[in-house]
């Protein structure tokens, strides 16, 4: 298959084409933006192989995406192209609006126009896979799991926005037929994601010894999955699910996030031994972000029981290999757009 990914130079974008490239026989368009959450570097060990080629584009440009579909006639789209990190939706929700919806419509139109001139095998088998997050559920209390039938409750300027491409999604498929798949994912974590996230810029800042801020008094619950789990949950998807249909993929791992601070806080103590104090007393509480979900937790049994998949990694075993490459790679994760900064804070003040 030829495979146009979006957002494919970004953090589970980029795993999803090294992998489609390195384990599969399928060839990749990487359709990619280059924004501030993009690093090249996450696709340099593909980028040389015959079965990659990278477009730079915007999802928003309807006009390059008609044209992406008419040169490059991609078998099937994994659509990852998206803003994603909450704080930053507080500080400037506009920008999720127009990548995430805008985006996705004009993605969904191009697709849609594209799809109905095929004939045959190839009408038949073209999949739109939409990739969308846990967050769309809203906040749970100590109990019970997000399904796929939960009722969407979004919270965040981001959230509301993958709820709103979500439900574009769905419109295009029973209004005008086209054959999409969904699903909806916990917290990724793994190598090569951008250090505004908790677990690289905790590593990141345990490693340089720097204070570690936890919001609230760091009882939010997220259910973690490593990066390379999820792929393997969206190729399942995309290969085998029913059209129409959404998946929620968990990693099975329910964690208070200052008990996943603390466990890289020990990690980091165990391979940067330099006989200082325990990173651990760095830990400092800050003020939580404002609208902070409690809980996530994701029921994951329905692709367990129709497509077979279970994650891989348990969240000790990837969390741990997660560190360690943050140990040995993080020079590579400098960005003049990020220096570790508090985001999402404007609103605290309201």
């Amino acid at each position: 298959m030829r495979i146009l990914v979006t957002g494919g130079t970004g953090f589970i974008g980029s795993a999803v084409v090294r992998h489609i490239v390195r384990d599969t026989p399928h060839s990749v368009i990487n359709l990619d933006k280059l924004t501030y959450a993009a690093n090249p570097a996450a696709v340099a060990e593909v980028e040389a192989d015959s079965r990659y080629l990278f477009v730079k584009g915007d999802v928003c440009d309807a006009a390059a995406m008609a044209e992406v579909f008419f040169m490059h006639r991609p078998d099937a789209v994994m659509h990852l192209a998206a803003e994603s990190h909450v704080d930053r939706s507080i500080d400037g929700p506009a920008a999720f609006i127009q990548t995430n919806l805008v985006g996705t419509a004009s993605l969904l139109d191009a697709a849609r126009h594209y799809w109905s001139g095929l004939k045959g095998a190839a009408k038949e088998g073209f999949r739109f896979h939409h990739v969308s997050t846990d967050e769309v559920f809203g906040s749970l209390g100590p109990d019970g799991q997000f399904r796929e039938d939960t009722p969407y409750a979004p919270n965040s300027p981001y959230s509301a926005s993958k709820a709103g491409s979500d439900h574009l999604v769905r419109a295009w498929h029973h209004t005008f037929g086209l054959p999409v798949v969904m699903s909806n994912c916990s917290n990724n974590y793994g190598p090569w994601q951008f250090p505004e996230k908790l677990i690289p810029l905790t590593a990141l800042k345990a490693l340089a010894r720097e204070e570690l801020p936890v919001y609230g008094q760091g009882e939010n619950v997220r259910d973690w999955l490593f990066v390379e789990d999820h792929v393997s949950a969206l190729m399942t998807i995309l290969s085998r699910g029913r059209v129409g249909e959404t998946y929620n993929v968990g990693g099975n791992a329910e964690r208070r996030n200052i008990d996943v601070v603390k466990a890289i806080c020990a990690i980091v103590d165990e391979i940067a031994a330099d006989g200082g104090p325990p990173r651990a007393e760095k830990i400092r509480f800050v003020t939580d972000r404002p609208g902070h979900d409690l809980r996530y937790a994701i029921d994951a049994s329905k692709i367990k029981r129709e497509l077979g998949w279970t994650p891989a990694q348990s969240f000790d075993s990837g969390l741990r290999r997660t560190v360690h490459w943050y140990a040995d790679n993080h020079q590579k994760l400098k960005s003049a757009a990020y220096r570790g900064e508090r985001l999402g804070v404007m609103a605290a003040s309201h």
